[in-house]
């Protein structure tokens, strides 16, 4: 019996409801964890580096970067977590294996407790939900995977610490949402949905199909997993009655390996949305023709780095890490800089917090290239969120580059369509192309005036080749 580990969970809880925590600075995060995490003194000392010689941030930027291959699956599981003890954790998720196969992340109650503080920015910030009545409907996939468990776990803790919330977990079965949504919904003032994006997209869709009003409840949505456009948000906001697209929306910056790292407030909504209509403006900030996801992140809790284009993070979880490589590609910027940046275009929001920006566009694999030009999948997305296409489609598709008998490439784009749904392939077509030109330069450069229409292929609701139920979709496949 450890009774130490009961009083540490008392005292998180204790914090958490008192609304305080113990900050850590990221150097002090580094020497506790090179003293109680047996592999991370096993992984400095094969680089020859004494803990005591990290004094400065300079000295903790030299640091060797761990990632999952390097680190994490170098060492026994135990020797990972704190003081080598698997058996101090409460749960395991499982990674998704998008990247590779899947991964096992140790996590504890207190773990959870950390992130629960980004759950309450989210549903205090913009729901007001200290203010009013919510049922929490998590469709994230229930199981080993982090999403729907952990979510669920988060979420509970706001209510045992008074929030006025109550959760039902359906998961990621459509039938079970609209089931008991009907049922509930009308005892609360307001309705949270938690899910993938391409998800709750369809479960909204499908109640409307059925005749579910949802602007009777009030509706929020909390999203996590991709990245999509603010006209997604408005598409998808419209059709589930909300009223506040600043407000009544956060995407989360989420993962496995530790929980949430970030989560959008209505300051970065708000810039998000100002950029998205500034196409040139957000290539100029971000780099990159693409619009990222933009969340704030506390730097005590998570801290960020970026290194040749690609996120850093540090953070204690049941597996603490130390200047872990995410493979996300990303950048950083100050609370000044960002503001700095929208005054400069004569931007002006309303601020309500001083936490720093981490923009992500997601892991570079998740790209195509043809004719030399990257093609993303968020710039595709646009295309289908037209008006005269969106009625018709999921939202889903798979990106690809083919070849016929001559070895002339072309894109391909396969198209889900929305349940009982017939469409038009061309229309679809020009309506990509249309917006590839418009938002990726390279696409506009590089690919001749001839090859710009993507050949599009129309496939019903959960055809098992390319959209199977129950699975974590991708939008492209490898050449």
């Amino acid at each position: 019996m450890d009774t130490d580990r009961g009083a540490k969970v008392v005292e998180g809880f204790g914090a958490f409801f008192a609304g305080t925590r113990a900050e850590e600075s990221v150097l002090e995060l580094f020497h506790r964890v090179a003293t109680t995490v047996p592999a991370y003194r096993k992984f400095l000392a094969e680089h020859g580096i004494d803990p005591a010689s990290i004094v400065t941030m300079d000295d903790f930027r030299t640091l060797p970067l761990t990632d999952k291959a390097g680190y994490h699956q170098r060492y026994p599981l135990p020797e990972l977590c704190r003081d080598g003890r698997l058996d101090g954790c409460d749960m395991i998720a499982v990674s998704s294996g998008s990247s590779g196969s899947p991964t096992v992340w140790p996590r504890s109650l207190t773990d959870e407790l950390e992130i629960a503080r980004r759950f309450e920015q989210v549903f205090r910030d913009g729901f007001r939900a200290h203010e009013r009545s919510t049922l929490a409907v998590v469709c994230f996939p229930l199981g080993t995977w982090v999403g729907g468990l952990f979510t669920t776990a988060c979420v509970r803790h706001l209510a045992a610490k008074g929030y006025p919330i109550t959760v039902v977990a359906p998961g990621n079965n459509k039938a079970e949402i609209l089931r008991v949504v009907p049922e509930l919904a009308d005892h609360f003032d307001q309705v949270v949905l938690l899910g993938y994006p391409p998800f709750v997209k369809d479960v909204v869709d499908t109640g409307m199909a059925q005749g579910l009003d949802w602007s009777r409840h009030a509706v929020k949505l909390v999203l996590a997993g991709e990245v999509f456009s603010e006209s997604w948000r408005d598409l998808v906001g419209r059709r589930a009655g909300m009223a506040d697209p600043v407000r009544d929306s956060a995407s989360l910056y989420g993962t496995a390996d530790a929980g949430v790292l970030g989560n959008e407030t209505p300051l970065s909504v708000s810039i998000r949305r100002f950029l998205a209509a500034r196409p040139i403006l957000a290539k100029e900030l971000f780099g990159d023709s693409r619009l990222p996801t933009l969340v704030q992140y506390d730097p005590t809790s998570r801290f960020f780095e970026a290194r040749g284009g690609t996120l850093l993070f540090s953070g204690d979880n049941g597996v603490p890490l130390i200047r872990y490589h995410i493979a996300d590609n990303g950048g950083v910027l100050t609370s000044a800089e960002m503001l700095e940046f929208c005054a400069r275009h004569d931007f002006h929001p309303e601020v309500d917090n001083d936490l720093p920006f981490v923009y992500v566009f997601g892991r570079s694999l998740f790209t195509v290239s043809f004719f030399g030009a990257n093609v993303y999948p968020e710039n595709v997305t646009v295309g289908l969120e037209q008006p005269g296409i969106s009625d018709w489609v999921t939202g889903k598709f798979v990106l690809e580059t083919v070849s016929d008998a001559d070895e002339d490439t072309r894109l391909r784009v396969t198209v889900e369509l929305a349940p009982g749904r017939t469409g038009d392939e061309g229309v679809i077509a020009i309506a990509i192309r249309d917006q590839l030109l418009r938002l990726n330069s390279e696409f506009a450069n590089y690919v001749p005036a001839e090859r710009r229409l993507p050949e599009v292929v129309l496939k019903p609701a959960g055809d098992p080749t390319h959209f199977p139920v129950g699975v974590k979709h991708r939008y492209t496949r490898p050449s």
